[in-house]
């Protein structure tokens, strides 16, 4: 029995195995630093300080195991290593079968390094509450147009009813696994629990969970970490002319 929880669990799946070509490192991109620390240590630190885990699973690519292990903070939960696969949905597989006790399970990105604990707690929180199915999500903000293979605009969508979704994504474990035993392809876990007809919730996520993908990205996340690990004092210095 979990002392925290009672007999449920809560299992954090990390795929870190993606090359990440977009950020332009030469180096997978849970493994480029932020702030002096690799993402994937961070996106880790951020489910373990949250309180609501029980478990965390990180899926790398097979000769980075050792390395990972190396880089991964100490925990008061466990924290394992498992190969990924070529494919992300691969790596959430790889994840979910290191993972048979687990009643919950959050996907999270490594590349959102500086999500907030407390999100996570939110996303727990409603599947504890009895969702079976949760994602995080922000108003969007820029008008989108729909486009043709020519690029040509086919039409507005009203912005209103539109959400950037963000991780972790919460699911009932075994809704999740019913939803990987199928072939059916999607841009991500909601989408394809979506296809078993199961209603997803979606909570308030939160700009600081936004995902490192490109060389601005990695320019913002360093800025923040900075901005984070400098004192107030320090930070009035230098805008008080």
């Amino acid at each position: 029995m979990n002392e925290l929880h009672g007999e449920s669990r809560v299992v954090a799946l990390v795929p870190a195995a993606g090359q990440g070509v977009r950020l332009g490192e030469s180096k997978p991109k849970a493994f480029v630093p932020v702030g002096g620390s690799p993402m994937l240590a961070l996106a880790v630190d951020g489910l373990i300080a949250s309180g609501s885990v029980d478990e965390v699973v990180v899926m790398v690519p097979a000769d980075l195991i050792d390395e990972t292990r190396a880089l991964l903070p100490e925990s008061a939960i466990p924290v394992h290593v498992v190969p990924g696969g070529a494919e992300r949905t691969d790596s959430v597989r790889a994840g979910l079968d290191a993972a048979p006790d687990a009643t919950f399970v959050l996907v999270h990105d490594a590349a959102r390094a500086l999500t907030p604990p407390s999100l996570i707690s939110r996303v727990v929180a409603e599947l504890r509450a009895g969702a079976p199915a949760v994602v995080p999500a922000l108003p969007v903000t820029d008008t989108i147009k729909s486009v043709d293979a020519a690029g040509a605009v086919t039409g507005t969508p009203d912005r209103s009813g539109l959400r950037a979704i963000q991780t972790p994504q919460g699911f009932d474990a075994r809704l999740l696994r019913a939803a990987y035993a199928t072939d059916t392809q999607a841009t991500d876990d909601a989408g394809l629990v979506e296809l078993l007809g199961t209603t997803v919730l979606t909570v308030l996520g939160d700009p600081l969970a936004f995902k490192i993908t490109t060389p601005l990205d990695l320019v913002l996340a360093n800025t923040l970490v900075a901005q984070r690990n400098t004192p107030i004092a320090a930070r009035e210095a230098v805008t008080t002319p």
